[in-house]
């Protein structure tokens, strides 16, 4: 049998291959990371530096003129070596447009523009990190001050240190309050990572992510004073334009105090910026999450979309789904199923939009789904599910996905006790025991140490449903072409019982542990969605009423096969073990739709989530393929049966 069956477990090194590709994907946007920062970082020391090379028409600096020139050059030339991406030509003519002001010696304000429009289309094409993953230090960014650089920029940040006088070009001054409106706190930590070549200014990428983050902060507070910080804590207090301005951590580090002048007037800037480099943990605690942050990225997608940039919508539109309303899923899930698949439904109708292009489209699409966003908050809004509801729900959810995860693991065991390999049972049984053991860690794991993605919840789904999806396909086209063959116990004597290597038991071990861990993730996350009610004992009472309706299900499976008849039992689970494979499947490309692996294209089709069926191009498709494969498999089948039959 697993001679033939080697067949199918070839598609477990798929799963390898994945995570393969995925650690090369992951190196290419690390490499591509680098090369955008540097470019961003080039075009950022031209938008602050240039009004110091350049004064009406004329140079005011040969060695500063010249970096600019430079600057812009290699710009120029790094934008080339950066991947495709559709942005790719409008930020290079944004760069040729910057660079073609600058040999004409355009004034000031107008080369800050093209600097700041050409990085801003640079982020959105390709997205780098602009803000610390953990709150600034700046006892610890001041203590690094001194270590690091009082030597040249000065004990108080004059530009005047002991080691200035012989450094060509100078020291920056960071008291320099003109200078420091122009330059965030993003462009400080480029620098101090990357250095700034042809100066004296080094590289610190011995320091950890977070302490360069920490010295940013502190320097790009050192032009400010206390009064300032003081009248900024008062306006962050009484005036909303505050918080709309700096909704985030994000916020404070991209946005320059010449950027929030534009907007709330050169004294609220100076005092709002003063406060907020001093005090990032207000700015955090502000950060939208949940329906919140849905809204924002929801509304920046739009805009993204109107000025035609759909790179950026798309991915905003990805963020509104897997940073703000995917966490709060599994407790809508729990209360409102139907409102849940309401929201889903319209996220994958706005991504479609958006892929098209389509204004008109993609509005509506929004709209309609900022409406569903106060249905959302008016259902979970609503006090505390009551104990019956938790119960029902935790009895249901548990129910669902553990006989999903049973289908598969029985099959197993069934097949391999007809086999009479009981002595492979061990690897089928350690896999989903390890299963359950994984999921409990990552129940720990979920609750005490990490935040689990949307992102990476939807890929994990995704992967491990059209992995499983094709070895079922694979075992069920196999059953078949036995079930045709007939004569079973000479062919189980003579055959399988040889053939199953211990390559191929861990193989099913690995099916076993794959069909158990994905159901367990998605419990997990329900369970602690259902938790936050505080409905324990209905939530327990739910959980072991489910666990005892699976055994007794477990029990009966296991029972029935056993009693029927060979042939019959391989020709009715091959056909069971197929429908499942297209159930997977359509599960499988719908998790990574959402995780933004694979585009979508709604069509007007009924939704059947039992059976994994979603009105979308792609998940039909898929599933397509499968029935496909399995007709003419079983085609073949029978043909060859047909072929092999004794005159």
């Amino acid at each position: 049998m697993f001679i033939k069956m080697r067949k199918w477990l070839v598609c477990y090194p798929l799963v390898a291959a994945s995570l393969l590709l995925a650690g090369s994907a992951q190196a290419q946007v690390a490499d591509t990371g680098a090369g955008a920062k540097q470019l961003w970082q080039l075009i950022d020391y031209v938008a602050v530096d240039y009004s110091g090379a350049v004064e009406h028409g004329k140079v005011a600096s040969e060695a500063e003129y010249a970096e600019m020139l430079d600057f812009t050059d290699n710009a120029t030339t790094q934008i080339a070596a950066l991947p495709a991406h559709a942005s790719k030509a409008a930020i290079a003519a944004a760069i040729a447009q910057l660079r073609a002001a600058v040999v004409a010696k355009a004034d000031g304000v107008e080369v800050k523009r093209l600097a700041h429009h050409a990085n801003g289309l640079l982020i959105a094409a390709y997205p780098i990190p602009v803000a610390p993953k953990v709150l600034p230090n700046l006892a610890r960014g001041a203590a690094l001050y001194v270590a690091q650089c009082a030597s040249c920029h000065g004990v108080a940040g004059g530009g005047d240190g002991p080691l200035a006088a012989g450094l060509e070009p100078k020291p920056i001054a960071f008291t320099d309050g003109e200078r420091a409106q122009s330059r965030s706190l993003m462009a400080l930590y480029q620098v101090i990572s990357q250095g700034v070549a042809g100066t004296s200014m080094a590289s610190f990428g011995q320091l950890s992510e977070n302490e360069r983050w920490d010295l940013a902060f502190f320097v790009g507070g050192m032009s400010h004073d206390a009064a300032a910080r003081a009248h900024g804590d008062k306006l962050w207090q009484d005036d909303a334009r505050s918080k709309s301005l700096y909704p985030d951590l994000a916020a404070v580090t991209t946005l320059t105090q010449e950027a929030a002048a534009a907007k709330l007037g050169a004294d609220q800037a100076q005092a709002l910026t003063a406060y907020l480099r001093s005090h990032p943990d207000k700015a955090e605690a502000h950060k939208p999450t949940g329906l919140a942050l849905s809204r924002l990225r929801l509304e920046e997608s739009l805009v993204a979309v109107q000025a035609g940039d759909r790179a950026a919508a798309t991915r905003l539109g990805l963020s509104a789904y897997l940073d703000g309303f995917e966490p709060i899923e599994p407790m809508l899930g729990a209360r409102n199923k139907s409102l849940l698949l309401a929201v889903e439904n319209a996220m994958l109708a706005y991504r479609s939009a958006v892929a098209k292009g389509t204004v008109a489209d993609a509005e509506a699409a929004g709209e309609k789904l900022q409406q569903l966003f106060a249905h959302v908050e008016a259902e979970l809004g609503n006090a505390k599910a009551e104990p019956m509801t938790t119960f029902i729900g935790a009895l249901t959810i548990l129910l669902r996905e553990g006989v999903e995860a049973l289908l598969i693991v029985i099959g197993i065991i069934a097949f391999l006790r007809k086999a009479k390999r009981n002595d492979v049972l061990p690897y089928v049984h350690g896999g989903w025991i390890s299963a359950l053991v994984a999921g409990a860690l990552t129940w720990v794991a979920a609750t005490y140490l990490v935040t689990i993605s949307g992102a990476s919840r939807e890929v994990s789904e995704g992967l491990g449903s059209v992995f499983a999806a094709l070895v079922l396909l694979s075992v069920g086209l196999w059953m078949h072409q036995k079930s045709s063959a007939g004569r079973w116990q000479q062919y189980l004597h003579e055959k399988i019982t040889a053939a199953i290597s211990r390559r191929s038991a861990w193989g099913l071990f690995a099916l076993a542990f794959i069909a158990v861990y994905r159901e367990v993730f998605e419990t997990v996350l329900f369970y602690s969605a259902l938790a936050a009610d505080g409905n324990g004992g209905a939530l327990l009472g739910g959980f072991l009423v489910a666990i005892m309706l699976l055994v007794v299900i477990a029990w009966a499976l296991l029972r029935t096969s056993a009693r029927m008849p060979i042939g019959k039992f391989f020709s009715l689970t091959s056909a069971f073990v197929a429908v499942l494979a297209v159930i997977l499947m359509g599960k499988g490309v719908a998790a990574l739709q959402e995780a933004g692996w694979v585009g979508v294209t709604p069509v007007d089709f009924m939704r059947i989530d039992l059976l994994g069926i979603l009105p979308t191009a792609e998940t039909l498709l898929a599933q397509a393929a499968i029935v496909l494969i399995v007709a003419a498999g079983y085609g073949w089948n029978r043909v060859s049966a047909g072929k092999h039959k004794p005159a």
